[in-house]
């Protein structure tokens, strides 16, 4: 628990002070001037630990956190920067639960299957399975999360049914495989721990994977399927 308290406050020091030289300043009193008459001399003392009241921090150290924390400072900027959702007011059900769960799938903790039922623009109904993460990735969501454009399952997605024409197709993503020749109904295993997730309303949706309707303004019918990817030891 010390350590922990002195490594804060060392992080702290480190995030207060721009440069090394502004933090051996502030140890250095108007005392030690009058004495020393040297401020580069007054601040090799504080370095070796002779002057000043707080902690001791090497050039190399101080350096060296300071790189860390500029980099996960850059790190945290770049990675709100890549989440569609931040920042837009969102009132739907549906797009509160898409944003809640872009990161989880963006960085792969998560990989989510989304349900669509809806009628497309000429009117027809339509339905579908959806692997949100891999979406993410292969374009762009602010047009759905500003609400510009609405989110609907394509032919290339997991899994397509126009009610009206009958066209029906599936096809495996980067993330899951389609098992479409189940008994029981449509599967999906999922390529990174090869479990597998079942879509049945009745059945269990299996290990580390949740179903969650919403009621959406928007959709006929909208259900996520949550799978979380657990990592090997």
């Amino acid at each position: 628990m010390e350590d922990d308290n002195a490594t804060a406050a060392v992080d702290n020091l480190v995030t207060e002070f721009n440069t090394y030289e502004d933090f051996l300043d502030s140890q250095i009193t108007s005392l030690d001037l009058y004495y020393l008459e040297d401020e580069e001399l007054a601040r090799q003392l504080v370095e070796l630990g002779y002057r000043g009241s707080g902690e001791v921090l090497k050039r190399e150290e101080f350096e060296t956190r300071k790189a860390a924390a500029e980099a996960s400072r850059l790190s945290k900027r770049s990675q709100q920067k890549t989440l569609a959702s931040v920042g837009k007011e969102l009132k739907d059900n549906f797009l509160k639960a898409l944003a809640e769960r872009e990161e989880a799938n963006r960085s792969g903790k998560m990989t989510s299957i989304i349900f669509i039922r809806d009628r497309n623009s000429l009117g027809q109904e339509i339905s579908g399975y959806i692997d949100y993460s891999h979406r993410l990735k292969t374009e762009a969501f602010e047009p759905y999360f500003n609400g510009k454009k609405r989110l609907l399952p394509r032919p290339t997605d997991l899994s397509f049914y126009n009610w009206e024409t009958q066209v029906s197709t599936s096809n495996s993503s980067t993330n899951y495989q389609v098992i479409a020749d189940n008994p029981n109904g449509l599967l999906f295993k999922n390529k990174r721990d090869r479990k597998i997730l079942n879509v049945d309303p009745k059945a269990s949706p299996g290990d580390n994977s949740s179903r969650t309707p919403l009621q959406s303004d928007l959709y006929v019918q909208v259900v996520m399927y949550d799978h979380v990817t657990r990592r090997t030891t």
